[in-house]
């Protein structure tokens, strides 16, 4: 019906139409779409002025022309129908040349040195998709270039007396370094300063950024872990090039804190200047699941029996954002797995058109505050268009270790706990580390885990413990044989929760295991504790 609408227009007008991703309309449809095309073609061949369509007489201009574009193979994808290949003449798509488009971008934006540059650029590129190893959320096509020379034109546009082999070198690191791993960051560190030799690169000063980020840390608490601030700048710096960016990493590493982080810093600074230009807003944040809903539910639908428009709750948001006046940033997170089903929807909203294109036919554009931020595991479904498209930053679990888990649970034990702060401290850095690696190395485990979560679970336990010693209003004060018998209960209770959280995930000849390399390592470190031995 609503591709009827749309055939129905064009050939009023004579306009040309482009349907892009168009093998993604179910199959069903597509056959329909078909017969459609094919009544306005023969209309066309017989050089009528008006013809019938659908039930109507209507208008014809023989100007009108319908396109497609097409990915083959992708999930979500179907096969066109033979009536629909016979009506269209196919035109195949070369891998354009990268060098040439960048030397004519680099020239637009005012270097004079392009030619070189571009060379180095495409060849970066080049390298590291030979060298680098694979991984889902790497891309090195033509949009890595283009976001690449765009962050170069706005570094020369504030640095017109830079050394332009220095502009293009920090292009190059602050688009691709936040998405590698830390294995491949070395070798790309490497390919860069081979094709860059006599180019020393100058720290860049992120002084109230970076102060305004360890505050935050700090009300929020957090540990200000150095690993931490650097991966949120560098989701700073990934909003100022892109519209559209993904947070990968796995549970656990410190992701929803990464924006949460950055968000309460530059709403704090709102009204400085900023350090890619221009000045820090209010930062607005707007989040939801897009797996537990359906797709006309976050996109929008028409009633099948009543036709009725009912509107999505992703359409919903970015059409208040769209009309507000003021320049505030407003950051939508899709916080949930990635498949190729929903987010290829997003397809126009996420590459340069900025339009979010509903089936009712609406049109929305993208203001230049508003960003798509996508929070996810990993993207083992996600398509090459999606991942093309976004601007990544991964997030490791290496860069947070164990600690800073710990020692912000520690800050906050009961008062009574408090006085034994470094008697926890210790044992948490004789035991935990230990016995993850005896885990992870000597038993099998049922449930697969992470080191932050099983970490996050012995402190739970912990809590459950320091219950009793939590004052609650218009209880009696904790008599003084109950506090003094602490100390020595503070070694049992650890012990116990590092077996239900640490060895709870093993099976039942890793529990054996488990607790003789226990028993070895209490007494090693002088832990006696009295454990059940039936």
């Amino acid at each position: 019906m609503a591709m009827g609408k749309f055939l129905k227009g064009l050939a009023s007008s004579g306009a040309w139409a482009c349907f892009d991703e168009f093998n993604r309309i179910d199959i069903e449809v597509l056959s329909v779409v078909a017969q459609q095309i094919t009544t306005i073609q023969k209309a066309q061949q017989q050089k009528v002025d008006r013809f019938m369509f659908e039930g109507m007489e209507i208008a014809l201009k023989s100007s009108c022309a319908v396109f497609i574009t097409m990915n083959p193979g992708y999930a979500g994808r179907t096969e066109l129908p033979d009536n629909l290949k016979a009506l269209f003449r196919p035109v195949a798509m070369m891998v354009p040349d990268y060098a040439m488009i960048a030397e004519i971008s680099l020239y637009s934006y005012g270097f004079s040195d392009a030619k070189v540059l571009a060379k180095k650029i495409t060849t970066t590129f080049k390298l590291s998709s030979e060298q680098l190893s694979s991984q889902d959320h790497y891309d090195f096509g033509m949009r890595a270039v283009k976001t690449v020379i765009s962050a170069a034109g706005n570094l020369k546009r504030e640095n017109s007396e830079m050394n332009e082999e220095l502009i293009v070198l920090r292009a190059i690191r602050d688009v691709n370094v936040p998405k590698f791993l830390q294995d491949d960051l070395k070798l790309f560190n490497g390919i860069v300063s081979d094709l860059f030799p006599k180019i020393k690169e100058e720290p860049i000063d992120y002084g109230a950024l970076d102060a305004a980020l360890r505050s935050s840390c700090f009300n929020m608490d957090l540990k200000d872990v150095d690993g931490f601030i650097t991966k949120c700048i560098q989701l700073y710096e990934t909003t100022v090039v892109r519209h559209g960016l993904m947070l990968v990493g796995p549970a656990g590493s410190g992701k929803t804190k990464c924006y949460e982080v950055l968000k309460q810093s530059i709403t704090s600074l709102k009204g400085e200047q900023a350090v890619g230009g221009g000045v820090y807003e209010n930062v607005h944040t707007f989040i939801l699941n897009p797996k537990s809903i359906t797709m006309g539910q976050l996109y929008g639908e028409f009633d099948m029996l009543t036709h009725e428009w009912t509107d999505g709750i992703l359409s919903s948001l970015i059409r208040m954002g769209s009309a507000k006046q003021d320049e505030d940033s407003r950051w939508y997170l899709f916080d949930g797995p990635v498949d190729a089903v929903w987010i290829e929807n997003m397809n126009t909203v996420l590459d340069d058109n900025k339009k979010l294109c509903l089936s009712s036919g609406e049109i929305i554009k993208l203001t230049e505050f508003q960003r798509m931020i996508f929070e996810v595991a990993d993207l083992a479904v996600a398509s090459p268009a999606t991942v093309s498209r976004c601007g990544m930053v991964y997030i490791e679990p290496s860069i947070l270790g164990l600690s800073p888990f710990t020692e912000c649970w520690l800050k906050k034990l009961p008062d009574a706990i408090y006085p034994y702060k470094d008697q926890l401290s210790d044992l948490f850095t004789k035991f935990l580390q230990e016995s993850i690696d005896f885990v992870r190395t000597n038993c099998k485990e049922i449930v697969g885990n992470i080191d932050s979560n099983l970490t996050l679970s012995l402190t739970r336990l912990m809590d459950c413990f320091f219950k009793p010693f939590v004052p609650k209003e218009g209880d009696r004060p904790l008599p003084a044989d109950s506090l003094m018998r602490i100390e020595e209960l503070i070694e049992p209770w650890f012990i116990f929760a590092l077996v239900w959280s640490v060895g709870g995930t093993v099976d039942g000849d890793g529990r054996k295991k488990f607790s003789d390399y226990l028993r070895e390592k209490m007494k090693k470190e002088n832990v006696s504790t009295v454990i059940c031995t039936t």
